[in-house]
């Protein structure tokens, strides 16, 4: 017969680490699914993570290795297989993989999302040595340097504002003449003295050998080109988060993500969504693992009333 689990997790970054931690101790038959080698998520790209509580300038690979670990002493590993789509059937979730068809009664997406990345030369070359896609984590880094941020939406604005605190110079390099960030962060930007405007520009190369060292951009309008010497450059051009395996499947918003609270509670009935996969205001290791907690809660309420 069939085996039938409590509680199959799909994703092993912080939001499902933490998850499998908190499903284990509560003694939940759990399935425990990731596609990748290394387990840690989007973290285990980053040099440094200086704001997790109580391990100050850790490595995200370290970091990521650090939670794993954990797991895996309460006696939970994941399974490396790649999902390919979550049914119902009779009451229950049936999950396909590439290898296997499994059955749970809930099912906690954690899935992550992924920074959409600009795809010029430099960038994945220099990611963790001055690359960034996270000014709140890494732009303690750069305090009296020299950076760009890389985009015109509310996060590129907020991002500049917030490293124009710490950082000598900000460059703002935007494609239009334009931003499309709301009037009310423009306000605050323009009132920003040392954060310069690169209109009507994007980047062409980022630049450095063990670090980066400048910045390439060319004006689309008068075809010129320059070069920007810089110390870090922070990309905010948007995030995708990993849902298209799922639409149909839960309610999401305009932008793809999956339409949860702080209790991951979908439109589907004993189906969770935790980590940045979720709508929230703000995607970070320490509310990821917060959703992984929250998450497992949930579903033990659903399995109790079921």
């Amino acid at each position: 017969m069939e085996e039938i689990y409590d509680l199959a997790i799909l994703g092993a970054g912080p939001a499902g680490i933490c998850a499998a931690i908190y499903a284990t101790r509560g003694k939940l038959n759990t399935l425990w699914l990731e596609k990748k080698f290394v387990q840690g998520g989007q973290i285990v790209d980053t040099y440094e993570v200086d704001n997790y509580p109580g391990l100050p300038g850790i490595t995200g690979l370290d970091l990521g290795e650090t939670m794993v670990n954990h797991a895996e002493k309460l006696g939970i590993k994941p399974k490396r297989e790649l999902v390919l789509s979550i049914e119902e059937e009779n009451g229950l979730k049936v999950i396909r993989t590439k290898k296997n068809r499994y059955m749970a009664k809930a099912v906690i997406l954690a899935c992550g999302a992924a920074h959409r990345q600009l795809g010029i030369p430099g960038e994945e070359e220099l990611s963790g040595m001055g690359v960034s896609y996270c000014a709140t984590c890494d732009g303690a880094f750069f305090q009296d340097g020299t950076v760009a941020v890389v985009g015109g939406g509310n996060v590129a604005v907020e991002d500049a504002i917030l490293l124009s605190r710490t950082c000598k110079k900000v460059y703002l390099v935007h494609r239009r003449d334009e931003l499309r960030a709301d009037k009310v962060l423009q306000d605050k930007l323009f009132k920003c003295a040392n954060v310069e405007m690169v209109w009507d520009s994007v980047p062409t190369v980022i630049e450095g050998t063990d670090k980066v060292e400048d910045i390439k951009v060319h004006n689309v309008k008068t075809d010129e080109g320059k070069t920007i010497a810089v110390d870090g450059v922070f990309i905010a051009v948007g995030i995708l988060p990993n849902t298209e395996k799922f639409k149909g499947l839960v309610d999401l918003d305009e932008s793809g993500y999956i339409i949860a609270g702080e209790d991951g509670v979908t439109s589907t009935p004993g189906i969770f969504a935790a980590g940045d996969i979720r709508t929230k205001n703000l995607r970070q290791v320490v509310t990821a693992v917060a959703d992984g907690a929250n998450a497992v809660a949930s579903v033990q309420r659903y399995l109790i009333e079921k």
